[in-house]
């Protein structure tokens, strides 16, 4: 419950300064027509989506395990970086038509003034902190989604930096380049949710949390492990799981027994950063 409050609370001072830069960008490019800042702003308001949806499923994924879910609701955090790529694949399809047609089309933006490239600049300054300190609290508190959300506001970065440039050029008379900008924008984005793509995919297809080599190394150092017959392991957000069979002597007793699988738990625990592990015990 501890994380959870904390995940919350990134959420929320995240979702506030979100709000703060998707309002800006949206006044400044509904007011020049320039396409770069309105898609900056369209990345800035789909950042506000995602952390209203990280607000609901970060709860869930904390929850205790239960009879229905043995394992817990882990899983449901990595649910919500997945759908940050459906969100970005929407936002990239958008932006590349739109800047296709203005290429098509010869849309132009118009002149913009001093007081417009300082505002969106000053939005590129909140969105370096808002990357490096959602970055931040994700690797403390172990959050795919806080990282995947992250990464989502890391686009952000270059997103401005593309609309600050077309201010400018536009500034100094260049208009027709807006619509270049905004297909590199799309491919910015693609690249991004691509990223947390393969990182979220592994997670959902129980894909290994360690080598079983390097689990096995370990517990065959636990004195008393005749043989390591099985090895599992796999991981969903912050927490990480490993199912093991060693064989021992036949002629332990169950107290014995259970001391030395207590032992391999501790031991294939640590080399997992902490965790959940399930000993099995079998005789040689």
């Amino acid at each position: 419950m501890i994380v959870t409050r904390a995940v919350r609370r990134t959420l929320i001072v995240v979702l506030a300064l979100n709000a703060l830069v998707t309002v800006i960008k949206l006044f400044i490019g509904v007011r020049t027509g320039a396409l770069t800042v309105i898609g900056a702003a369209l990345e800035s308001g789909l950042d506000l989506l995602n952390n209203l949806i990280g607000l609901t499923v970060v709860g869930i994924a904390q929850r205790e395990p239960d009879e229905e879910h043995p394992y817990g609701h882990a899983k449901f955090e990595t649910l919500g970086a997945l759908a940050v790529v459906g969100f970005l694949s929407i936002s990239c399809f958008e932006l590349m038509r739109q800047g296709v047609s203005a290429l098509l089309g010869g849309a132009s933006v118009e002149r913009a003034n001093l007081r417009d490239i300082g505002a969106v600049v000053a939005t590129l300054a909140v969105n370096s902190f808002v990357v490096w300190y959602e970055s931040r609290r994700g690797r403390e508190l172990k959050s795919a989604l806080l990282i995947a959300d992250a990464a989502h506001t890391r686009s952000d970065i270059f997103v401005t930096l593309l609309a600050v440039v077309s201010l400018w050029l536009s500034s100094r008379g260049v208009h027709r380049v807006d619509g270049a900008l905004a297909i590199l924008v799309g491919l910015i984005i693609a690249w991004t949710g691509y990223q947390i793509f393969r990182a979220t995919i592994p997670v959902l297809v129980d894909e290994r949390a360690l080598e079983a080599e390097q689990i096995r190394a370990v517990v065959e150092a636990v004195p008393g492990v005749l043989e390591v017959r099985d090895i599992r392991s796999r991981a969903t957000g912050a927490n990480s799981f490993a199912e093991v069979t060693i064989a021992v002597s036949g002629v332990s007793s169950v107290a014995d027994a259970h001391s030395l699988a207590d032992e391999v738990e501790r031991a294939v625990a640590r080399k997992l950063g902490g965790g959940h592990v399930t000993v099995h015990v079998e005789p040689a």
